[in-house]
């Protein structure tokens, strides 16, 4: 008798598994985006709550990624404003052993960027706006290089089997684009982008040692960046809006960041 119910207990359970409805499958790994303004909606001016002060939204890359692989579960822990310090104390908790893929994207917050943007934008000063950056560019070989080393071992730890990709941040200006002389000079220009540089050489060596991939923006938005006189996938200074300034919009995100990832992700 006992060998009957357990006969009948693996026919019901075949049955159970043949019958499946179509379409329904268990989830294919787990993706949790990290990071900081750049990675959720910042730029799009598309939000699932505009109080919300993480500034989530539909059109960010990794919302994108995530509705393009439904079958992949998907945390969204990245928040605006987040340095790599809110990344390690808020973030990284949201990775589980059988997180699958990961993408991280912070460091411009730890050094002040936004700062020295709106420091640049707002003095007539170039020497001024010149020393802003090259204070920031310090801090990040000095303060953000052994962060990040720091964050990227715990997201390790976290999620010891997963596939890490450390997503960068883009050029802002075309330098002698078709600006012209209004606003910002080609010379602040030129220091901005040198610190978009700057992260760009630390963020690739700290990722190296950490054996993750990293994606330098740099290439991908070259082409549309600020006075490029092409499409622009980066928003420029919006006097109404100063914190949609500077940031990927709905084709940097689309287009630039989504489409470079596509390959790396899988």
């Amino acid at each position: 008798m006992r060998t009957l119910k357990l006969l009948f207990a693996a026919v019901l359970a075949f049955v159970a598994v043949a019958f499946t409805a179509p379409g329904s499958h268990a989830a294919e790994g787990k993706y949790v985006a990290l990071g900081d303004s750049y990675t959720v909606a910042v730029g799009t001016n598309t939000y699932d709550n505009p109080d919300d002060a993480c500034r989530r939204g539909p059109t960010s890359y990794t919302r994108l990624w995530a509705a393009a692989h439904p079958n992949v579960g998907f945390v969204e822990a990245a928040c605006s404003g987040a340095t790599t310090a809110d990344v390690l104390s808020t973030q990284v908790g949201q990775l589980t052993a059988d997180t699958s893929l990961v993408t991280v994207q912070v460091g411009g917050n730890d050094v002040g960027f936004v700062d020295v943007l709106k420091n640049c934008i707002l003095t007539a000063d170039d020497d001024d706006c010149l020393a802003g950056v090259e204070a920031a560019k310090a801090a990040a070989n000095s303060q953000l290089s052994p962060q990040l080393s720091k964050t990227y071992a715990a997201v390790r730890a976290a999620a010891p089997s997963a596939k890490v990709i450390v997503v960068g941040y883009p050029r802002l200006y075309t330098i002698g684009g078709d600006c012209g002389i209004l606003g910002l000079s080609d010379k602040e220009r030129t220091a901005l982008n040198s610190a978009a540089d700057t992260l760009a050489e630390i963020m690739s060596a700290r990722s190296k040692e950490a054996g993750f991939t990293f994606l330098d923006a740099r290439p991908v938005f070259d082409p549309h960046t600020i006075c490029s006189g092409n499409s622009e996938w980066v928003t420029s200074l919006e006097w109404e809006k100063l914190n949609e300034s500077y940031h990927p919009n709905v084709e940097g995100h689309r287009d630039g960041y989504l489409a470079a990832l596509n390959p790396l992700m899988g």
